[in-house]
């Protein structure tokens, strides 16, 4: 018996979804290079995890990614379009050029970071703990100390 307001008779989209479903149940998916093909992605050993862990993993990548992005634009930006600081030439370049690097160093270990957690996903591993929130934390703390000495140098001239 369907409860009140429901039929029996699928909708047209619920048809056409659920063909999508049955679809992609039977394709096998894998998220590592095929056989020979040299990809340096996680290794195909141990079983595929369920497809929910690995678009999770792939989102904290992406997102990641993301925030290297931002530091990288942020640097630019303070290099090219803050204004000079008065009495501190070399200012802008103390401010922006790590903010650069470091995007740099978290795009390089978001990876590291995903193929680790991929291949203790396939394994069936406990995750290992991430180093990039602790290391985000200091960076942004150390580059406020030394946004706040600029300033001050910049003020006291």
């Amino acid at each position: 018996m369907l409860p009140a307001g429901k039929s029996a008779i699928p909708r047209r989209g619920q048809r056409f979804f659920g063909k999508i479903s049955a679809a992609t149940a039977e394709v096998p998916m894998t998220d590592s290079p095929p056989a020979g093909s040299g990809g340096d992605g996680p290794e195909p050993d141990g079983t595929e995890p369920d497809p929910r862990f690995t678009f999770a993993n792939e989102r904290t990548f992406l997102a990641w990614s993301r925030t290297a992005l931002a530091l990288v634009v942020a640097g630019l930006g303070v290099v090219q379009l803050l204004p000079p600081f008065p009495g501190v030439p070399w200012g802008r370049h103390v401010l922006g050029v790590p903010l650069i690097v470091f995007g740099a160093v978290v795009a390089l270990a978001a990876y590291r970071e995903w193929v680790i957690s991929q291949r203790a996903l396939r394994l069936g591993q406990p995750l290992a703990r991430s180093v990039l929130p602790r290391l985000l934390a200091v960076v942004i703390a150390v580059m406020a100390v030394i946004s706040a000495a600029v300033v001050l140098a910049s003020a006291l001239r």
